[in-house]
């Protein structure tokens, strides 16, 4: 089943997209959205997690300020969607995050995904609020790197991807010895079907290792 819900935050309540598994969960996960908004392409995510068994729910972060923002694919897009990010901030989208993971804490443990601005805001929770992480192409996360991580951390990125360098990939290396780092023939936003740089292979191949570190991670003995 998936449905928007209610989510209380410090800074006041917004909703959230919840999908849960038709079997006893194997844990949950925090889906954080790109740049534009809890669209079709993030609840398809949470519905294909809560099909591998987990609880997920994608905060709607811009609920603080318009109701229902879902964006184009296109220029106007990404202009409005940058200008929504930067006036929530990395602080507050950690507070919805560990509002979220709050919530969740019932379904066992707590882990985070993220996707492009959401990569970094993903790995972000791991190293403040001590989530496992995966994060796809996090394009903001270079200026982070000094910090350490504090639980497992993924990283996937497309070698194609003009806003992230090879250059950017190998700082992620060198500064989390201890995450693992996925590169593809792809380049930026190729988990997303409605994007150009959208790349199956690649998508199919970094959600196997995704669902694999979240077994892992979240339910060993399961």
């Amino acid at each position: 089943m998936s449905e928007w819900t209610s989510l209380e935050t410090p800074t006041g309540r917004i909703r959230a997209w919840r999908a849960d598994p038709h079997t006893p969960p194997r844990g949950a996960l925090v889906v954080v959205q790109e740049i534009f908004g809890v669209n079709a392409h993030i609840r398809e995510l949470c519905k294909t997690f809560a099909d591998h068994g987990y609880v997920a729910m994608a905060p709607s972060f811009f609920d603080h300020f318009e109701h229902d923002v879902q964006l184009r694919y296109d220029p106007d897009g990404v202009a409005r969607g940058l200008e929504l990010v930067e006036r929530l901030g990395f602080e507050r989208a950690l507070e919805d995050v560990h509002a979220t993971a709050t919530v969740l804490a019932e379904h066992g443990k707590v882990g985070v995904v993220g996707y492009c601005w959401g990569g970094t805001v993903a790995f972000l929770a791991n190293t403040r609020l001590s989530m496992p992480a995966v994060s796809y192409y996090g394009a903001r996360t270079v200026p982070f790197l000094a910090e350490r991580i504090e639980a497992p951390m993924m990283f996937h990125f497309g070698e194609r991807d003009p806003s992230i360098t090879a250059h950017d990939i190998e700082l992620h290396r060198e500064h989390q010895e201890h995450a693992e780092v996925h590169v593809y023939p792809a380049g930026h936003g190729f988990n997303c079907d409605q994007r150009a740089d959208f790349e199956r292979h690649s998508a199919a191949l970094a959600l196997e290792h995704t669902l694999a570190f979240f077994r892992r991670t979240l339910h060993p003995a399961y």
